[in-house]
């Protein structure tokens, strides 16, 4: 992969994670610890790639009050930033992580964006993207944002000739999934999937039936995330079951985020399906524990990568029904 992956992140965040033996309600609460990280869906992959050492580059919008943490990640890690700036102050999240890896979080509201620096953004993306181009457009929307605009840069983008890895939830991922442009890659959770075809989905054939209809809309690479229960991951060719490799990691927190970068490192070198599923799963399970948008170092990557197994996802359906979340 030459040309620079490219993430887009319209609602970043500062992650404050805060360290509890276990969060009491009502109770005062004391910390074990705190940490502040820059965040948001995009700048964690983003970070993700650029510890694999794929060339990034992320865009989005910043507080110019509070934009410190975000440049310094990027300086860090040789990340791109061509994020815009505008007065006021990129949003907190806060998490509160009991020694059990229970999170609790708590969302802020983000910027209002307005017209001008949507456009601003928009004429920024297309000078950026060029055909085969990989293009992350990552999660929530902030004020001002209307919930089709996922949606729109997806047309732009792929009339462009670049490829687009989606991860969003809610209505802006619901109409971009009813747009007449799809998306190249998607990967819902088990929730959004399930509010995708709405209906629960109860087990595992279930759940295979729902991720081969989605994908059959068009979408050339559908993956869903079931946390402990691994991920199904399905393409025109054929599709299979990536589970995690055993861990005793505490917190879940970013090991989505870590599976998109995952994804997207497979997708630029042309791995094969079943090496893509291992890469994006490994990267997952490198990312558990681990506070921060980081990636353990290559060896201990491609470590995991080995010990994810990889069973066609018929055989793997026809199991035990119930998945874990």
């Amino acid at each position: 992969m030459t040309r620079a992956v490219v993430t887009l992140t319209l609602n970043p965040a500062i992650d404050q994670t805060i360290s509890l033996e276990r969060l009491t309600h009502g109770s005062v609460n004391r910390a074990l610890g705190v940490q502040q990280n820059a965040g948001g869906k995009g700048v964690n992959v983003a970070s993700c790639l650029a510890d694999w050492g794929v060339p990034v580059v992320a865009t989005g919008v910043l507080g110019a009050d509070n934009a410190g943490p975000f440049e310094a990640l990027f300086a860090a890690k040789g990340i791109g930033d061509r994020f815009l700036r505008q007065g006021g102050s990129t949003r907190t999240n806060i998490k509160l992580v009991d020694a059990d890896g229970t999170t609790t979080d708590i969302n802020l509201p983000g910027l209002t964006l307005d017209d001008a620096t949507l456009d601003t953004l928009r004429r920024q993306m297309a000078a950026l993207t060029a055909p085969d181009s990989l293009v992350v457009l990552a999660g929530s929307l902030p004020a001002g944002v209307a919930d089709g605009i996922y949606a729109e840069l997806v047309a732009a983008l792929a009339a462009a000739g670049a490829r687009v890895v989606l991860d969003a939830s809610g209505q802006p991922l619901a109409t971009a999934l009813a747009a007449p442009t799809l998306p190249t890659c998607v990967k819902p959770n088990r929730h959004e999937l399930e509010a995708w075809i709405g209906r629960p989905l109860t087990g595992r054939a279930d759940l295979l039936d729902a991720a081969a209809r989605l994908r059959a809309r068009g979408i050339g690479l559908v993956v869903v995330s079931l946390g402990a229960g691994g991920a199904l991951f399905l393409t025109g060719a054929g599709a299979v079951h990536a589970g995690l490799p055993p861990t005793q990691a505490p917190s879940t927190v970013g090991a989505g985020d870590a599976m998109v970068a995952g994804l997207v490192a497979g997708l630029g070198a042309g791995l094969s399906l079943p090496d893509t599923a291992r890469l994006a799963t490994a990267f997952a399970a490198g990312k558990l524990g681990r506070i921060g948008p980081h990636l353990p170092d290559k060896p201990r990557l491609l470590a995991l990568a080995g010990q994810v197994t990889v069973t066609d996802a018929k055989l793997w359906a026809a199991g035990a029904a119930d998945v874990e979340a």
